[in-house]
């Protein structure tokens, strides 16, 4: 009858049983069974009532309302309860060490798991396999997997739960290659099948891992064992193929499920976002027939990750209208969204949300915050909340933000400084996130020397991980250290299409167009699939070969489509419109624009005004300046550049009324500033700038530098500076600009042998690139200066970009 009522959740039937019991004499079985049966019905309230009014407790009872306890979220009383078993000499029982240890699995209770762990050997129970999957749960729980393994290790036998919480375990702790191996053993050696469970854990190793044929091995086995139509396996295979295959795989098995849950909706949700189709992911959203805070976050998520910051504002507004749950992640991804916006006051009104809801003290909160504030260039607000953070465990989050965001901000000297600073207060233990930061900004300072260190304490500490190889790339390329760059992507196990384009992008720093042409034909006989960076950069590359091959060119961009499935965008045209206007062909340039099949954006039209400059074409840049500043009407760099043209051109009286016109608009040129590293330091300069402590000693060598190249034949041209001032005030604006300043330290600083290094923030004018030739000359010294457009190679009197740039 109980089991009748259990099956049907008849509680009148089980209820009547109940009194019929209690007419009966007393029957410990049969009290037992009662017990269970109201467990089974989820009626603990009816269950707890019959264990109090039993005479005599005995182990099996007690094991019953510990678990029902444990998994009904009162796990102090389950806890209360075994202490109450054991003071009154009951021993445990097997089950009853599953119960208790389920009870600390559920609010992790790790320092009483290792007291039951004690007392399970004690009592000779860890033979079990129940107590011994049980325990290894709640180590995995905890994080502690060397004692998994260890009891993992001492089972006399395993069963497939053995097995998939091993498993499950390692691919936490992002174990990948030893996720694979167990499955490998458990078939080998206890000759298991997988199960859903096995399938779901293995699949989502795969998704995290480029072990891609191994995921795809694992759907095999589900197909094999009539197991892929599982709800869960389902859902798991759609995440992995979102990440390691394509569209088409995906929509094909969410077409053919039956069923559906709320999960396999949100992985759609995420999978159409991570292929960039956000309208199709919208679609999805909307037709889910229920929504939780999960789903909306994955769209959130979504949002951000393609830049649509102003869907995300619109669907946590309504959100907080339906008061739906938010968490910490939908914080954290709609602060991030605020940050896309660089709106300042929408930014303020989120943390004035947050601050509200008192999460402000939350780690992911203030890391988020702190990035947000950067991306919107508020760095003084960022500065007073890292200044107000604990100095915690998290500490290290906050650091990297930190220096992210003054790296953002064109602020490379501040991001050192205060990476030093933590190091020399012995605040922080490098991680590959930070030291992935960091290498960044070696390479936005030319700083070598550092990033040669950070490489090496990688290489003894860290177990190598894609993103900070690819960093280590980047760094040395833009260094100017290609061979380093070379070796270290050679050397690499594994390779993304991050890699690939990093060793490109170098290539193209160094303007070296054929080696980045050689990478591009090795990714195609490798059969590496580009992305849309590849063919912006692999388009650039044309600007920089010694032959003409503008049709080759034309050719990859028109096959964008056809061959590669990747439409081309604004940013590929713009790519080609530079090659056009590098090798002199801006009718033609002009024309692509005029055909292009959609509007064109302002970066395109630079592109064209950028090749006029180069080839002094004042008639084809006077409309490409019309185009933009019709779209960008308060770009100061656009009169910049269609005044110089003007002046290089001999086109004075145009130049001076772009001139007047900026000013009348109150616009200002963006400040040029130039880095040098000496001695381990970082130097910057400014033009005419007198702050550095050894100023006096600059200028008194640059002035006889600048004599000492007049002597050779330099010839300073005021074309390049925008003040209204006399010729002679013009010479002496001229000849300190940052560039200078910086290579004259360098020259007083280094040794007779060692070559100048220098990074420039924006385009090195022509007469500094002039009076560069000559320092080299007069010097005899190499000079390696990179500037916007890439490395400048000065030796013996000749540049390598063979002044075009």
């Amino acid at each position: 009858m109980l089991n009748m009522a259990v099956h049907y959740h008849d509680i009148e039937l089980a209820m009547a049983v109940h009194a019929s019991v209690l007419k009966l004499e007393e029957d410990s079985h049969l009290v037992h069974s009662l017990i269970v049966s109201y467990l089974r019905m989820g009626l603990l309230s009816h269950a707890h009532k019959v264990f109090l009014s039993l005479p005599c407790l005995s182990v099996a009872s007690c094991t019953a309302i510990i678990s029902g306890l444990a998994k009904s979220n009162r796990e102090h009383e389950a806890l209360e309860l075994f202490f109450g078993m054991r003071n009154s000499g009951i021993n445990p029982n097997e089950f009853t060490f599953v119960a208790i240890l389920t009870a600390c699995n559920r609010f992790l209770e790790l320092k009483l798991g290792f007291q039951i762990h004690g007392l399970a050997i004690k009592m000779g129970c860890l033979s079990s396999i129940f107590v011994s999957n049980a325990l290894m749960g709640l180590y995995g729980k905890c994080g502690c997997l060397e004692f998994l393994l260890q009891v993992f290790d001492e089972m006399p036998q395993r069963d497939i739960v053995s097995w998939n919480t091993v498993i499950s375990s390692v691919v936490k702790e992002s174990l990948h290659d030893s996720a694979f191996e167990l499955l490998r053993d458990m078939q080998r050696i206890d000759g298991f099948r997988v199960d859903k469970f096995t399938v779901s854990t293995i699949l989502a190793a795969s998704t995290a891992s480029p072990a891609a044929v191994a995921g795809r091995e694992i759907h095999a086995s589900a197909l094999k064992f009539g197991i892929e139509s599982n709800l869960s396996v389902k859902n798991a295979l759609i995440g992995f193929y979102s990440k390691c295959g394509s569209l088409k795989q995906v929509v094909a098995l969410y077409e053919k499920m039956p069923i559906k849950d709320i999960f396999t909706w949100t992985q759609m949700i995420t999978a159409y976002m991570q292929f960039g189709l956000v309208d199709s992911a919208v679609e999805i959203f909307n037709e889910m027939p229920e929504r939780n805070c999960i789903s909306c976050n994955a769209l959130l998520a979504g949002f951000c990750r393609n830049g649509k910051a102003s869907m995300a504002l619109d669907v946590f507004c309504r959100m907080v209208e339906e008061s739906m749950d938010l968490d910490d992640f939908t914080f954290t991804s709609i602060i991030s969204a605020c940050g896309l916006t660089m709106e300042v006051d929408i930014s303020e009104q989120i943390h004035g949300f947050t601050v509200k809801l008192g999460l402000c003290s939350k780690d992911c909160i203030e890391v988020a915050l702190i990035d947000m504030y950067t991306r919107c260039g508020k760095m003084d607000q960022a500065e007073k909340l890292f200044i107000q953070c604990p100095d915690n465990d998290n500490h290290l989050k906050h650091l990297t933000s930190m220096i992210c965001g003054y790296s953002r901000n064109g602020k490379p000297e501040e991001a050192i400084s205060l990476f030093h600073l933590a190091q020399s207060a012995e605040r922080i233990s490098m991680d590959e996130v930070l030291s992935t930061a960091i290498l960044s900004v070696c390479g936005t300072l030319l700083f070598s020397e550092l990033g040669v260190q950070i490489h090496c304490h990688a290489l003894k500490e860290f177990v190598f991980d894609l993103t900070l190889e690819n960093a280590i790339v980047s760094m040395y390329s833009k260094c100017g250290n290609m061979n380093d760059a070379v070796k270290v992507f050679n050397s690499m196990a594994k390779r993304d299409i991050v890699s690939w384009n990093g060793l490109i992008s170098g290539y193209l720093l160094h303007r070296q167009g054929a080696e980045a042409l050689a990478v591009w034909f090795e990714m195609e006989k490798a059969s590496i699939k580009p992305d849309s960076i590849t063919f912006i950069l692999i388009i650039s590359a044309y600007k920089h070969t010694k032959m003409n091959l503008v049709h080759n060119c034309r050719k990859l961009l028109t096959s964008m489509k056809t061959l590669y499935d990747i439409e081309p965008t604004s940013e590929h045209y713009a790519s080609y419109i530079s090659v056009l206007g590098s090798w002199g062909l801006l009718e033609e340039a002009e024309e692509t624009i005029i055909d292009m099949p959609f509007e064109p954006d302002v970066s395109v039209w630079r592109a064209l005004l950028d090749g006029c400059r180069i080839h002094l074409n004042t008639k084809i840049g006077r409309r490409a300046a019309k185009q933009i500043l019709a779209m960008d009407p308060k770009d100061p760099s656009t009169y910049i550049l269609v005044s110089n043209l003007y002046s290089i051109s001999g086109r004075w009286n145009c130049s001076q009324m772009v001139r007047e016109e900026m000013r009348e608009k109150g616009f200002h040129k963006f400040p040029g500033r130039s880095w040098i590293i000496s001695q381990n330091k970082v130097h910057s300069f400014f033009s005419r700038d007198t702050s550095h402590f050894q100023a006096k000693d600059i200028y008194s060598g640059l002035d006889i530098l600048i004599l000492e190249c007049l002597k050779a034949g330099y010839e300073p041209d005021t074309s390049y500076v925008l003040h209204e001032v006399e010729e002679n005030q013009k010479r002496n604006f001229l000849f300190y600009h940052s560039a200078k300043l910086a290579v004259t330290y360098g020259l007083l600083m280094n040794g007779s042998r060692k070559p100048i290094r220098v990074v420039k923030n924006i385009l090195l004018c022509g007469d500094c690139h002039m009076f560069l030739k000559y320092v080299s000359i007069v010097t005899r010294r190499e000079i390696f200066l990179r500037d916007s457009t890439g490395f400048h190679h000065f030796l013996n009197g000749k540049c390598s970009c063979k002044d075009n740039w």
